[in-house]
């Protein structure tokens, strides 16, 4: 019987090969060393981020830093002093100029207004 769907016996052998290598075409190998990845992971564990989240984070620093020549470690200096929320706007402000713009992350904060009515200004 004829079908318009793929073949589910094909072999992955050298295909997949291809496809990892072409997929990886344009893109710059970089590497790091071992003690700057644990000083930039340990730094945002600290700060209360999950593990996945610190390697996500660490892997975008440590790729700006390198593409921009400057040492992560003068990076991660200029995080210093901020608490949590202002720590997370900034690494959400960093996360989202290494994406894809048909993409985001957001934040929220807490509303600090009392009055739950709602305020209009209404001209005449």
């Amino acid at each position: 019987m004829s079908s318009s769907l793929p073949s589910t016996n094909i072999s992955e052998g050298s295909d997949k090969k291809v496809t990892q290598f072409f997929d990886k075409y344009y893109t710059k190998s970089l590497s790091f060393p071992t003690n700057d990845v644990n000083a930039v992971l340990g730094y945002f564990e600290k700060r209360g981020f999950s593990n996945e989240a610190a390697k996500a984070v660490s892997t975008v620093l440590l790729s700006q830093a390198k593409l921009d020549e400057i040492p992560v470690f003068k990076l991660l200096d200029t995080l210093q002093g901020l608490d949590e929320l202002k720590l997370s706007n900034v690494v959400a402000e960093i996360l989202n100029y290494n994406r894809d713009r048909t993409s985001s992350i957001g934040y929220s904060t807490l509303s600090t207004l009392t009055d739950k009515t709602e305020r209009r200004n209404i001209l005449v």
